[in-house]
């Protein structure tokens, strides 16, 4: 039994696997693979194409999804160990990871940060924790790592470009009024240097810089891989030559846990938005985004509708990789 948590626990080869079924998939999207196989999916936070294209994906399968919204439909869980639970949860990650599995083949989780502590945050506890207690796969749906994201975006990439070995590749922060989750930045870093893309970060500043252990990560991976990396806080510079732009906002962890200082921090960096006279500095780059994405002001409208867009496309790999994926581990 293999939990798909993180990339970082998988190889390249194996990540390829899982895309060269997608393509499969895609041209023969109708086949009885998870036949008789159920999938329990629980949302402690909103979804549209995530569980969208999670559900259709598995029933395309001919496999079964349970939705589950903790707080909501099903009881608030309980995640500290050694506890007195007099609080609002009504039953403890143990009994409910455990009876799961007793009914399903598979859980899949999507639970953000709560955004006050990043040391406790980054922790992960609730997915790993449902991993710990699980007696089958679990699947990230988004904590603070984003890896089915990291799927869709590499094989869109592959699609348009063949291998993706030395292409220049530029993960940009851009502007958003409220702090948001840092997983699609860090997915990406790990996925774009473990496929030998030369990876450059562009933020504001130091503050806004992502957790040390993905920076790391990617340094090993460019490094192992023969290619670059690295970080750069000047906006011409960074787009100058590159082949693929790929945009997303997060919070500073220097500012973690307070909103109201971060989203003044963030209106002064508004001119960090993804318009055409950027997009004109780079080698024809392609341009993507993970959505959902408020049109001027993360990126302009000439962005999003151009041809070099490929934001929409990589969101519809999402249901095919999915597939690939729950067909791997099932």
């Amino acid at each position: 039994m293999k939990h798909f948590l993180s990339t970082n626990d998988w190889t390249e080869s194996e990540i390829q696997e899982i895309l060269n079924f997608a393509k499969k998939l895609k041209k023969d999207p109708y086949q009885p693979l998870l036949k008789n196989k159920s999938v329990a999916m629980l949302f402690f936070n909103p979804s549209s194409r995530t569980r969208t294209s999670f559900e259709v994906g598995i029933s395309e399968l001919s496999g079964k999804a349970i939705v589950l919204q903790p707080g909501k439909d099903a009881w608030p869980i309980e995640f500290e160990e050694n506890i007195v639970m007099d609080g609002a949860a009504e039953e403890h990650v143990k009994e409910v990871a455990k009876v799961l599995a007793e009914y399903c083949d598979c859980i899949a989780i999507r639970a953000f940060p709560l955004f006050k502590n990043w040391q406790k945050d980054r922790l992960d506890n609730v997915i790993k924790s449902f991993a710990k207690y699980s007696s089958v796969p679990v699947v990230n749906m988004e904590t603070i790592e984003h890896p089915c994201q990291e799927l869709a975006h590499i094989l869109t990439l592959q699609e348009h470009y063949g291998d993706l070995k030395g292409r220049d590749y530029l993960l940009t922060w851009t502007y958003h009024p409220r702090p948001l989750n840092t997983a699609v930045a860090n997915s990406s870093l790990m996925i774009a240097s473990k496929f030998g893309m030369n990876v450059t970060l562009l933020c504001p500043s130091e503050d806004y810089l992502l957790d040390d252990r993905y920076l790391k990560r990617a340094k090993e991976e460019c490094e192992k891989a023969g290619s670059n990396f690295a970080v750069s806080h000047d906006i011409e510079r960074a787009y100058s030559g590159k082949e693929i732009v790929y945009a997303k906002s997060w919070g500073s962890l220097v500012n973690y846990g307070n909103p109201e200082i971060q989203s003044a921090e963030n209106e002064q960096h508004k001119h960090f938005i993804v318009d055409g006279q950027k997009m004109n500095l780079t080698n024809n780059a392609v341009f993507s985004h993970c959505l959902p994405l408020r049109r001027n002001i993360k990126a302009t409208d000439e962005v999003m509708d151009a041809k070099y867009c490929l934001a929409v496309k990589e969101a519809a790999n999402r249901k095919h990789v999915q597939k690939s994926l729950l067909t791997n581990i099932l």
